[in-house]
């Protein structure tokens, strides 16, 4: 974000707590110091109400950054978020653009509770006329932004909480990461899993293990899933004729539900076993730290589900 605001003029970072206690989760750590309060700006609990401000900056021109504390938050901004922002271009004849980037932590945290733990891809993706990226890891969480910010469409930018720890290579020279276009994290020939930001981790430990009995696994990381890199998909699919998807979403009207849907018609006559998805169970999320790890897709989870489409149960 800050090599961005250097870039540009009209990027500002607005939100609950970024400025002055440098972010909830310290990622706006020393830009208020840097750019000023005036665009680094502290903002009232009212996303409702900082959201539709800023979707009115952006239509006149600025560039606006909006961080929810948490997703789960936005539910209270969802009238400006998806019957604003997405419609905009739309309904102006491409009079007013609507160049904004929403971003904040998805997904459980670890023992938050049902009301701060939501998923919201499995809303928020059904919505015409927007973008989400779902980085898994430091160096796409860098180049991801970098596109998001310069993409004159509006971009859902969801994080996890669970992953802002971790640690990964990141250059400091420049570089974006195209949106639709997915990574494979990595190659195998016996079944494909596809998933996005945190339970990429989760595949590719379970594909560590699975290895160890002889089953191969490609592990492919969408990045993005509006739009979603049907091509790299349905390639790997092609090759292992084998699938699992792993989405923390809830199983329905979910994203891990499209790409099921998209793999079963695109790829039907290369599967050999039906398409198996690896969810978060359809329960509220639980406080207790035992039952939140089991209520989340999990590496035992994707083993049994690949196990199945590989006739290795």
């Amino acid at each position: 974000m800050s090599e961005e605001m250097r870039r540009d003029a009209r990027i500002y970072l607005l939100g609950e707590e970024v400025a002055q206690y440098n972010g909830a989760y310290k990622v706006s750590r020393g830009m208020l110091d840097e750019f000023g309060p005036r665009r680094v700006i502290d903002m009232p609990i009212s996303e409702s109400g900082f959201a539709g401000m800023a979707i009115g900056s952006a239509m006149m021109g600025l560039r606006p950054i909006v961080e929810f504390m948490s997703w789960s938050f936005s539910l209270v901004a969802a009238d400006p978020i998806l019957n604003n922002a997405p419609k905009m271009l739309y309904m102006s004849g491409g009079q007013f653009g609507c160049p904004i980037v929403f971003r904040g932590n998805d997904g459980a945290g670890g023992q938050l509770g049902s009301t701060h733990s939501w998923c919201v891809e499995g809303l928020y993706s059904n919505v015409p006329g927007l973008k989400i990226a779902i980085p898994s890891n430091p160096y796409d969480a860098k180049g991801l932004m970098k596109t998001a910010i310069r993409d004159d469409d509006p971009v859902f930018f969801l994080e996890s909480e669970r992953l802002l720890s971790i640690k990964g290579e990141v250059p400091e020279e420049e570089y974006t990461i195209p949106f639709g276009k997915a990574a494979i994290r990595r190659e195998g020939t016996d079944c494909t899993i596809v998933s996005w930001g945190r339970p990429v981790h989760f595949a590719m430990e379970a594909a560590e293990t699975l290895a160890k009995e002889g089953i191969s696994c490609e592990v492919i990381d969408g990045r993005t899933i509006r739009p979603m890199d049907w091509t790299t998909i349905f390639a790997s699919v092609r090759k292992t004729n084998a699938c699992v998807v792993v989405d923390q979403s809830w199983s329905f009207a979910s994203p891990g539900s499209e790409v099921a849907a998209q793999v079963s018609e695109h790829c039907f006559d290369d599967l050999d076993h039906p398409v198996l998805r690896v969810h978060s169970d359809d329960v509220p999320a639980p406080y207790a730290q035992n039952l939140e790890q089991e209520m989340l897709p999990n590496p035992r989870k994707i083993i049994a589900a690949v196990k199945k489409v590989t006739y290795r149960a």
